[in-house]
């Protein structure tokens, strides 16, 4: 709108000088595009290379999730994603905390990351009860759908997808069968505030009660009780099967000195367990789920939607063994086993 005069009346002088200066600012905006090439392409040369920034929280640290994270990274770095170049990554340890998990996913959503990955169950609830606009990837979640982070796992239609580590039970039992064929008594000590360790412990029951083996069950609130849960079980099990549940895997060190003391094996899904003393594992590379996890990351940072991407389940599994730790627990692994592992750990 033109100027008025304090008699109500246009200044025609005013608008006439106002408009050359405009003809004159577009005509140069109009002549600098076509010196530059196209602004457009400018637009879309920026875009592509602006800093992203991801932030990555796990419930604890140990060497499974400290996979998953490494994973994750390196595929960001892969796909052309450079932490200190063109990315920004905060990682944040709840140290085993649920409470900090919380404090930590709130402070995430309120630094508005480009994506958030979550790694492991408690975590990734925390920033889902936090958020349901950032784009959330979870990582190490064995059952996404009973946790309730997704309605189902192909496609969520919400801010959260992610990578499962959920594991067929059926492979696992045969290795415990073929490790001790007189197999009556499993032991499983596991967090009962974990949902992952009671989905576990239910599938457990339902598929070894048919065949006449029984589950006892041994629940340790924090790592500290591991030992002693461990403890109760001494004379009553043929062997102490481990999952991915973190308090146990961040206490297995404590674990190992009752199975070596009470001659107990360990069987684990957790194949890292295995050089911290465990048998025998029968479970998922964590690095390689942690590239497929940063997979998703990637596709989320270059436009995708997290909700209309599908949740990642690993098809393969890798068995490691370690014929040391059984005959420290009481055992000989068969030759056959130690033939068909990936890796034989002295």
């Amino acid at each position: 709108m033109l100027s008025q005069n304090r008699f109500g009346r246009f200044n025609f002088g005013k608008a006439l000088l106002l408009g050359s200066v405009c003809t004159a600012i577009l005509t140069g905006c109009n002549q600098s595009a076509q010196d530059d090439g196209s602004t457009d392409a400018a637009a879309s040369g920026d875009a592509a290379t602006a800093m992203k920034t991801v932030a990555i929280t796990a419930i604890v640290e140990h060497p499974a999730l400290d996979d998953v994270r490494k994973g994750v990274i390196d595929e960001l770095n892969e796909a052309g994603f450079k932490d200190g170049e063109n990315l920004t990554v905060n990682f944040q340890s709840a140290q085993g905390n649920t409470a900090t998990a919380g404090q930590i996913a709130k402070q995430f959503v309120a630094d508005a990351p480009d994506v958030i990955v979550a790694i492991a169950t408690p975590s990734a609830q925390s920033v889902a009860a936090s958020t349901s606009s950032i784009p959330l990837v979870f990582s190490a979640v064995t059952d996404p759908v009973a946790a309730k982070l997704v309605p189902k796992l192909d496609g969520s239609g919400t801010n959260v997808t992610g990578a499962s580590d959920a594991l067929p039970y059926e492979p696992q039992i045969d290795l415990m069968r073929q490790i001790i064929p007189s197999l009556k008594n499993v032991g499983y000590v596991y967090s009962p505030g974990e949902v992952n360790s009671t989905i576990i412990l239910k599938n457990l029951k339902e598929k070894l009660t048919p065949l006449g083996i029984n589950v006892l069950e041994a629940p340790a609130q924090r790592s500290n009780d591991i030992a002693m849960a461990a403890r109760s079980l001494e004379g009553k099990v043929d062997m102490i099967y481990t999952s991915t549940d973190n308090n146990v895997v961040s206490a297995y060190g404590s674990l190992y000195q009752i199975a070596k003391q009470s001659k107990i094996p360990l069987i684990a899904s957790d194949t890292s367990s295995v050089e911290r003393g465990a048998v025998a594992a029968l479970g998922v590379n964590y690095y390689e789920l942690g590239r497929e996890t940063g997979k998703i990351v990637v596709r989320i940072l270059n436009g995708e939607k997290a909700g209309a991407i599908p949740v990642y389940t690993p098809q393969a599994l890798d068995l490691y063994v370690s014929p040391k730790h059984a005959k420290e627990e009481g055992i000989t692994l068969p030759q056959a086993i130690i033939d068909k592992a990936k890796e034989v750990v002295e």
